[in-house]
Parts: structure tokens; sequence; C-alpha cells
């Protein structure tokens, strides 16, 4: 089918509201084939994927061994029956994610019991379930610039207008948002504000991303977490850490709040999870999860129907087994200071815009600023339009879609990230 048939059938028959469309042609292309860190298209032409898909491929499109593990398992058992029967798969993973969160964080003093979901923001409302069970508390906590998924638990937390607005009718609204602070001069005001909260609202929780990934790649100051592990600790409420982005080698760290030596009471988990299929985890700590959860009488208040997928446990097990065997997360910090640097130079003389860097491991972003201060957006998109045309794929983030964001796969070679950011220097000037 060619590119332009597959848009005319999603114009068509697909809801609106749902993909962008330039009249020209020129957007989207249509994915055809995926390996390692490469796309192909509809027409044949390669692309280099800055983006991971959104962060999922991790350890690559396609990895092999990863594919192979859900081959294997489609197979043997496609769909088992969540809550109800389960497989060995399930146990294994779960098992698993308790080993790489809360056992090394503890050296083995605590373990971590989780609830599987599909999609990032279910994972997200699970931890919000958990947070009002163990607490009984309904108030949340979040951050300005926020994006924890569009679920109605979710969006509550999730900050952006144009995602909110439309379905306030049906919104309790639970969610109080402080300055996600990108300082340390900030933290005091940072305090000061949540400390307010605490006093006028009930809080079971704060809910916040270690790195901003939808709202800029936005980093804080290391003293940021701590903060909140104490300003938690004194109220009575979780600590809710969402690194459905940050998770899994993206900061340069197993995960990103390792960078600051905190440990939550929940964390949120997706996208590189499996490398490619749609599951997700909350991970809570044991004592917390048994405390918020009651013992099953039959009828679990928490699940769906493909919960625990095996074919997801098989990829994600495998997806584990990668990032550990080829210890990406290590060449996410190596390859980040590679990608800072070369993006640093991105700035050019010629440039009518003010070019801003920042990132941490392969987690970075150039945000374009025109000379009188206004987020240069028209500039962004445009640039990012044009190095889809010369075969590179990268996305816009940020409110005003200013920030050109840089999220490519882990197995990405220095050499070629220095392409993209060449090409990329190239076409801002």
């Amino acid at each position: 089918m060619k590119p332009s048939q597959v848009i005319q059938l999603l114009r068509r028959y697909e809801s609106r509201n749902v993909l962008y469309t330039e009249a020209d042609g020129s957007w989207p292309i249509v994915w055809e084939r995926a390996q390692g860190v490469h796309i192909w298209d509809a027409a044949g032409k390669k692309y280099l994927d800055l983006t991971a898909a959104f962060g999922v491929a991790a350890a690559g499109h396609a990895n092999p061994r990863v594919v192979r593990a859900g081959q294997r398992q489609m197979a043997t058992l496609l769909h088992a029956m969540g809550d109800v029967h389960p497989h060995a798969l399930k146990a294994q993973l779960v098992r698993e994610l308790s080993r790489i969160t809360f056992e090394r964080w503890s050296k083995g003093r605590t373990t971590g019991k989780t609830l599987l979901g599909s999609s990032g923001f279910e994972a997200v409302e699970a931890a919000l379930k958990t947070a009002v069970l163990a607490t009984g508390k309904r108030g949340v906590i979040a951050f300005e610039g926020a994006y924890h998924g569009l679920g109605y638990g979710a969006l509550n937390a999730t900050h952006r207008g144009h995602f909110r607005s439309p379905f306030r009718l049906q919104l309790r609204e639970f969610g109080s948002f402080v300055k996600f602070p990108s300082a340390r001069a900030e933290l005091k005001t940072v305090e000061q504000s949540i400390r307010k909260i605490f006093r006028c609202e009930k809080i079971g929780a704060i809910l916040v991303e270690p790195v901003q990934a939808r709202g800029g790649c936005n980093i804080p100051p290391r003293e940021f977490l701590p903060l909140l592990r104490r300003l938690c600790d004194q109220h009575g409420a979780l600590l809710i850490l969402d690194e459905i982005y940050t998770g899994f080698g993206r900061t340069g760290k197993w995960f990103a709040c390792e960078h600051s030596g905190v440990t939550p009471d929940l964390i949120c988990l997706g996208k590189a999870l499996t490398g490619g299929f749609p599951l997700s985890a909350c991970v809570g700590r044991a004592d917390v999860m048994d405390a918020a959860w009651p013992a099953s009488t039959g009828e679990a208040i928490h699940t769906s129907t493909f919960l625990g997928h095996p074919v997801g446990c098989a990829m994600t097990l495998a997806q584990i087994a990668e990032i550990q065997r080829l210890r990406l997360w290590e060449r996410s910090a190596r390859l980040g200071n590679v990608l800072l640097d070369e993006l640093s130079k991105v700035q050019g003389p010629k440039s009518e815009v003010v070019c801003v860097a920042r990132g941490v491991g392969l987690m970075a972003a150039v945000e374009l600023v025109l000379p009188d201060g206004k987020p240069a957006t028209q500039v962004a998109l445009d640039a990012i339009k044009r190095l889809l045309y010369r075969g590179y794929i990268f996305l816009p983030e940020g409110e005003h879609g200013n920030i050109i964001s840089l999220t490519p796969p882990l197995t990405i070679s220095a050499a070629e990230l220095q392409r993209a950011v060449g090409a990329l220097a190239e076409v801002l000037r």
C-alpha cells in the first residue's frame, strides 16, 4: 500500500485529533520496519531514529533476543487469565522487578511488590490508588510541566491545560501543582509551596518525574528528590516516582532516582520495560503495598483482561537481560557526555535563535528561543520537518513545542550521534 493511501484511510476511518498531517504530504512518514537505531518508511527510505519511538527501543528496535522471546511465547501461550489463573512468567517478572528496584536499592533488606498494567498511565493510576488506600488521603501534589498520562486518574496530575481542559467537567481534580525547579535557588520556594499545601489539604502522595520528558527534558537540581523524600516522611505521604520515560538506563543509571540516592515508596515503569509490547508496572515497597491492598477474596478490585500478558512478560524479562548484558546504563552515561558536548556547539554565529542545550545520559534536548525571549516554536517545527527530509527522526517537546528532544536507542554509536547533531546544527544555521 502506498503511503498516501495509508494516510487517506486514516483520515477517513480514524478519529480526528489523533494523527497530524501536512496537506503537502511532507508529514508524517509511514513506518514499514525498524532495526537497531534505524527506521525504514513505506517508500523504502532509511532514517536514523533519535526518539527510540518515545523511548521504548532502549535496547534497539526489534532487538533479536527480545523478539525471539516474544515469538517463542506467542507459539506457546498467547494469552492467560490475568488475576485468575496465572502463568509462570508473570511470577518470574514480578520477582525480577523487585530485584532490580527495592532489593538492589536496599541491598536485599527490602522487597518490592508489583501491580502490572498495559500502558504507562495505568501504572500511574495504580500508584494513585495505592496511595489513597495506604494513607486514606485523596490529595496528590504534582508539578508544573508534568506529564503522567491521559487516563482520567492520571489527568489529575498532568499539568498542561491542552490535555486537561476539555475534560474538566468529568475530573474531580485532586491534584495540586507546584513549580518544577530548574535551579537550587528555587528549592526554598518549592518547599514553602508544598508545606502550605500539606497544611491546607489532605495529601496522600507526591508524584514526580525525576526528569520531565514531555515537559522538555527539564532537569531539577540534585537536592530536589531528597527534599521531596523528607517532606513525604514528615507528613505521612508516599513518594511516587514516574520513571516511565527515565527508567532502564535512559539517564545513565538504571533509574534516574539513583543520581540523588533517593528510594521512592512507589515507582512507575513502562516504555523501555518491554522494548515494544504494551506492558507497564507499578512497583511498591512491600510493606506499603501490603498496607494498601487487602488480600484477595476472589474478586480483585484492580485488574484487567490483559494483566500480566505472557508475551509482554517474556519480552520484559529478555529486555532486562539485554540491558544487563550490554550494560546500557553505562553506555548511556558515556554517550550522554558526548551528546551534550555536541549539542553545546549547535549555536552558530549566524543562528537566528538562541539554542539552550541540556541533558542527562541519553535524554537530552535543545530549547529554541527567539531574541525577544519568546519560544521559537515555528523554527523548531520547521527544523524537525527538514531533518525528517534528510533522514533523521526528532520530536518536539514542551508546552510550546520549541524544544527538540533526543532520546535515541541506547545502542546508538557516538558517530551516529555526532552525525545527527551535525545535521541539526546545519538546519538551525
